[in-house]
């Protein structure tokens, strides 16, 4: 009691009511949000907040724990609440607390107004209405909908490419000889990659020749940011460095996003004082975010809520942040993340990119990832359980985001570079203004080609500001560094 009225403020699992003049007649909201939420919540009747927090107490012990149990039996499932009553400053004040329920019996909600109305989820100190796919995702546990398997009605097998599918089927075969004398169509139904006919969800992003075409948002959309905050320009205004959608079967998906990131992130390199030899030291370890995109595509949510959101990889100039549709599946906490084996939301496609090669020791891409990022000096990753999605964020270093630009000496090497950024090397050996180097490269918009490929060669120290104390100016010249 100490605690709220020093805080002045209610909080994630404290509601308070004045209750002095009667029972609340509307509890639904707290009742369901506080029983939706893993640490469940105490509703504390007799303290006014409206009133600088003052213990007013409540107007008769016994009818509002009646009034209270009543409308607990309102909801679904019903809520039983453990009542307490004490003694404050010479009056009465009850609290109720409301048990967490169990994720399988979830959402509770207010049978007044039916699950989709009914059901709240607290959000700080206030509840507010479950959206439509948060209700879902609770169902789709309980009830083990399986998304991943939905038939893609417009597709058929002629969509699929033959040529991975008879790998597929040729790995499944191996050591299975129950497996091994079905025909390939049979193996592709029993393994849910094909369903009545028709490419299932699964099989489709697994083996299609262009799964956009039925699926167009089930992708990918990566951008390099110039600042620290989304809608930053540079000094030209610019929302973006870089900026891609990467299509495909998830395979590819996963080697388009590395090749993205790749060729967005600084690469320092160190020569040993001792042997002499040069080590090149890349801004994120590119293990740990193969993990963490692999991890994104195999467990995002496919269902029809958010079949329209791509996962979306963004690269700040201090962090890299992986955004996943769909929060985690099942009973699994974000403390529980890589300690104990969670349920699997598309154990389909899970089981095929094991198959395929493309994962390794399931359940160790969280602990592989806190173990590369530990040895390459940066902070731990921070997952965020947020409504509706999941977010991993790789952080750098201050004293690496301090240093901004790098040495010339500290880049990749010439041969490192694509064609068109040797190219403005070469031309840069005299200062060019932007539109000479836009000119030269064939290219009409001049913020897509200083985005695109000069403001990163400046970045990496290898072209040098004519005026350096103003980057803005409109006389600005690139020169190569020497």
């Amino acid at each position: 009691m100490k605690k709220i009225q020093l805080h002045h403020a209610e909080s994630q699992i404290i509601e308070l009511k004045a209750a002095a003049q009667g029972c609340p007649t509307r509890l639904y909201d707290t009742l369901s949000s506080f029983s939706n939420q893993d640490d469940g919540g105490i509703i504390v009747f007799g303290v006014d907040e409206r009133r600088d927090y003052e213990v007013v107490g409540v107007y008769d012990v016994q009818d509002l724990m009646k009034h209270v149990v009543e409308q607990c039996n309102q909801m679904h499932p019903k809520v039983r609440a453990v009542f307490t009553v004490c003694r404050i400053d010479d009056r009465n004040v009850v609290s109720a607390e409301i048990p967490a329920l169990d994720i399988a019996d979830r959402p509770c909600f207010y049978e007044g107004r039916g699950r989709y109305r009914g059901s709240y989820v607290r959000v700080g100190d206030a509840d507010e209405p479950m959206t439509e796919y948060e209700v879902y995702s609770y169902e789709a546990f309980r009830r083990k909908y399986e998304d991943e398997l939905r038939a893609v009605d417009r597709a058929t097998v002629a969509d699929l490419d033959s040529d991975q599918l008879l790998r597929y089927t040729l790995a499944l075969k191996d050591g299975r000889p129950n497996l091994a004398r079905m025909d390939q169509q049979r193996v592709l139904e029993l393994m849910s990659i094909v369903k009545d006919n028709h490419p299932t969800l699964a099989g489709m992003m697994l083996f299609g020749l262009y799964p956009q075409a039925f699926l167009p948002q089930v992708s990918i959309v990566a951008t390099r940011l110039p600042g620290t905050t989304a809608g930053e320009g540079d000094v030209e205004g610019a929302r973006f460095v870089d900026n891609m959608r990467i299509e495909g079967t998830l395979s590819e998906q996963l080697q388009g996003t590395l090749a993205f990131v790749r060729r967005n992130m600084r690469t320092k390199t160190i020569i040993d004082t001792v042997s002499g030899n040069r080590v090149d030291h890349e801004e994120y370890p590119i293990e740990a975010v193969r993990e963490l995109v692999l991890n994104a595509l195999i467990h995002r949510d496919y269902s029809i809520h958010t079949q329209g959101m791509p996962i979306q990889v963004q690269m700040f100039s201090d962090r890299l942040v992986i955004t996943n549709p769909g929060g985690l599946y099942g009973r699994l906490t974000v403390d529980q993340l890589g300690r104990v084996q969670p349920d699997t939301r598309n154990p389909v496609i899970a089981t095929a990119m094991e198959l395929l090669k493309q994962t390794e020791n399931r359940y160790s891409g969280i602990p592989t990832v806190r173990r590369l990022v530990a040895e390459a000096g940066m902070p731990e990753p921070e997952f965020e359980n947020r409504r509706g999605e999941f977010r991993v964020t790789l952080r750098l270093n201050a004293q690496d985001h301090a240093d901004g630009k790098e040495s010339p000496q500290s880049n990749v090497r010439r041969s490192d570079l694509e064609p068109r950024q040797r190219d403005v090397l070469d031309f840069c050996s005299e200062p060019r203004t932007r539109s000479q180097i836009a000119e030269h490269l064939g290219i009409v918009s001049t913020a897509y080609a200083m985005n695109r490929y000069v403001y990163p060669l400046v970045e990496r120290g290898l072209l040098e500001l004519g005026i350096p104390d103003k980057p803005a100016s409109r006389r600005q010249t690139y020169r190569t560094a020497e």
